[in-house]
């Protein structure tokens, strides 16, 4: 049985990496069950792909362990690829989801429909000591609603409507959401360098 760390302490994403990897007999440890000094890492990356590099070089090192880590958000058309590596914090410090989507939808206020399209970006990274880090990209085309809809999902969720829906992300169902999503379709890209190293 291989092993392999998420760098992650949200919940729900460190259950769906560990149905992915349990398939191939990799056992997938989030940070939720390691111990509570792992290092803070600040994310000075300008993109998806150097924040998710940075997260998994760093722990693989400190731990001496393969990790996995991810950077993920939205990339606006309308405001020029914004709110993009700043998605979590958008409308500031502390985070909050409720207020980065009322700020979304104010700087949108005067946007047509035709240019609200936008699409939730994933890059996945994994790394290990001494070994080169590989990186997969995931999207989820879609387009920004003018008001919030659904109560399911989290952060812009309830705004956002995939391409060939009629509904938002936030009032999909888990499973119609996790077979959609833009981290299912970057986690579809690892299966080929899971199938090698099985």
């Amino acid at each position: 049985m291989k092993k392999i760390i998420i760098a992650t302490k949200n919940k729900g994403k460190a259950e769906e990496f560990k149905t992915f990897f349990a398939k191939y007999d990799i056992e997938a440890i989030s940070l939720l069950d390691l111990p509570d000094d792992m290092p803070d890492i600040e994310e000075t990356g300008v993109t998806f792909q150097e924040n998710a590099i940075l997260k998994a070089e760093t722990m693989a090192n400190y731990l001496g362990e393969m990790v996995l880590a991810d950077d993920s958000g939205l990339e606006i058309d309308g405001l020029d690829g914004k709110p993009g590596v700043y998605s979590a914090r958008y409308a500031g410090e502390p985070t909050d989801d409720e207020k980065n989507i009322e700020k979304v939808l104010q700087d949108l206020a005067t946007v047509p429909e035709n240019q609200r399209t936008a699409r939730f970006v994933c890059v996945l990274a994994v790394a290990a000591p001494d070994k080169e880090t590989i990186t997969r990209t995931g999207y989820c085309n879609g387009k920004i609603t003018e008001n919030k809809r659904g109560s399911n999902g989290f952060g812009y969720d309830p705004i956002f409507i995939p391409e060939n829906q009629h509904l938002t992300m936030a009032q999909l169902s888990n499973e119609e959401k996790n077979s959609i999503s833009h981290r299912r379709k970057a986690m579809n890209q690892l299966e080929d360098w899971l199938k090698q190293i099985s």
